[in-house]
Order: structure tokens, then C-alpha cells, then sequence
């Protein structure tokens, strides 16, 4: 049933990347509607894929990478159609959905059986959860970036094309980078703490230092400087913008990593 749900998943998001990719070249409405319905109809049954799993899987056995990652494809698109739902901006899909769709085909082509750390400690669910949750923070406010670069070349170009018409305002996506990061920055350092802790239970440390808690520390560090810059100098507009391009791009590199090293435990 799972694996069923997760295929028409995938299916639905990939007809509903190309249908909002077409919306950011052609004038028509009807496309955001079409785009954002087939969007909502995978949601659903993401939504289902994710019930049944959690229903079958034991409560006790550890989140794998898979399910790190379908979890994280699916709050994005829930983050993408409250949005939607409050602000209306359609053209957000046009970014929002592609990175939904890049990590659930990610989690497909991963052995779903692979954990991201031993089952050790109950807290581990907590770690994987609260990580996730900030990195679609991270992921939010590095669409905003990518959105408000976009948006300030084409003011500076003058070229009102209808990109520009779509784009919401570079004070709307500033400040919704900004609020992607007060939401991310939290989420992200419970999600470390609950690591630490759940390594402590495994291997008597809570720092072991291994890559990939070197690139989660980074992250965060890197993060902290964009909050503080942001909360207190006054960082705003296109530093802002660019640094959580930069930012995210250490996300995922980071994820790679520790994709990477289960693949090489598992071998």
C-alpha cells in the first residue's frame, strides 16, 4: 500500500513540476490551478504513504534515510500549500514542488533500510524529525533567495517580462527569507542537541566529530552568523539572499555526506 501511494506520489509531483514550469512561461491562471490541484491530490496520498508506513513500521526501529527524506519532500510541499493557501502566490510551486519531487526521488533510490544512526535511544525520532524540520526552513528560505535574485535582476534589467509579473515583491521574499530562518535556526539546534544526546546513549560522546556531525555544526554556525547578521547589522535584501543560496548548498552537501557514509557502512 505504502510502496503504491509512493509511486503515484512521485507520478503526481512530477506532473506537477512540469505543469508549474510551463506556468512561469505562459500568461494563463488556469495552469497555477491545474498545477496547484495535482499538487494537493499527491499530497494527499503522500500523505497516506506516510500513515501506512508509520502504522506497519515498529515504533522502536530507527528512521532511515528514505523516510528522512520522503518526510522532508512532503513538509515541504504542506509548507508550499499553507502559503498558497494564506498568500496566494502560485508561482512559489514553480520552485517549491521540483525540490519536493528531487527528494522523494532521492528517498526512492535509496535502500529503505538503511538507519541514519543505531537504534539506541528513543530520542533519535526526535533528532531526525527536528532536523528535517529545519531544513525545509533552510529549503523555504533558500527558494525566497533564489526568487528575490531573480526578481532584482529583472528590475534592474527592466525587463518586465512575465516572470516579473509572477515574482512576488523583493519585501515580501526578504522578509519571507528572513522568517524561513527565525522558524529553520531553532528546529535545526533541538535537532542537534537531541543528536548529541542520542550519541552520548551510543557511543559515550556526544561529539565524536565524524563528518557529519562536522557539517550539521558548520551548518548551524553558518546560520547563526546569517540569524545574528540578519536580527542585529541589519543584513538584508541581496546579502541575505545569497548567503542562504550558500547556506542551503551546505545542507545538502552535508545530507550527500551522510547519505554517502550509510552507503559505505551498508557495503
Amino acid at each position: 500500500m505504502a510502496a503504491v501511494c509512493f509511486m503515484v506520489t512521485m507520478v503526481l509531483y512530477f506532473v506537477a513540476t512540469v505543469s508549474f514550469l510551463a506556468y512561469l512561461l505562459r500568461r494563463s491562471e488556469a495552469l497555477s490551478k491545474v498545477s496547484l490541484g495535482i499538487t494537493a491530490v499527491g499530497f494527499v496520498s503522500h500523505t497516506i504513504a506516510l500513515v501506512t508506513r508509520m502504522v506497519v513500521a515498529s515504533s522502536s526501529s530507527p528512521p532511515s534515510f528514505y523516510e528522512a527524506l520522503s518526510f522532508f519532500s512532503w513538509m515541504l510541499i504542506l509548507v508550499f500549500l499553507a502559503v498558497e493557501f494564506r498568500h496566494r502566490i502560485h508561482v512559489l510551486g514553480s520552485f517549491m514542488v521540483p525540490l519536493a519531487l528531487v527528494s522523494l526521488v532521492s528517498a526512492a533510490a535509496l535502500p529503505e533500510t538503511v538507519p541514519t544512526l543505531k537504534p539506541v535511544f528513543k530520542t533519535l525520532w526526535f533528532h531526525v524529525t527536528l532536523s528535517m524540520l529545519g531544513t525545509v526552513g533552510f529549503a523555504v528560505a533558500f527558494v525566497a533567495g533564489v526568487m528575490y535574485l531573480i526578481q532584482d535582476r529583472l528590475l534592474k534589467s527592466k525587463r518586465f517580462n512575465v516572470l516579473y509579473s509572477k515574482l512576488p515583491a523583493l519585501d515580501f521574499l526578504d522578509h519571507l527569507n528572513q522568517q524561513s530562518i527565525v522558524l529553520g535556526f531553532p528546529l535545526l539546534t533541538l535537532g542537534i542537541v537531541t543528536g548529541a544526546i542520542s550519541a552520548e546513549f551510543a557511543r559515550g560522546s556526544y561529539v565524536s566529530w565524524n563528518p557529519e556531525q562536522t557539517g550539521a555544526l558548520v551548518t548551524w554556525l553558518f546560520y547563526f552568523v546569517v540569524l545574528l547578521g540578519r536580527l542585529t547589522v541589519g543584513w538584508r535584501a541581496k546579502r541575505a539572499a545569497y548567503l542562504t543560496v550558500i547556506g542551503f548548498a551546505c545542507v545538502i552537501l552535508t545530507l550527500v555526506g551522510v547519505v554517502l557514509k550509510g552507503h559505505g557502512a551498508l557495503s
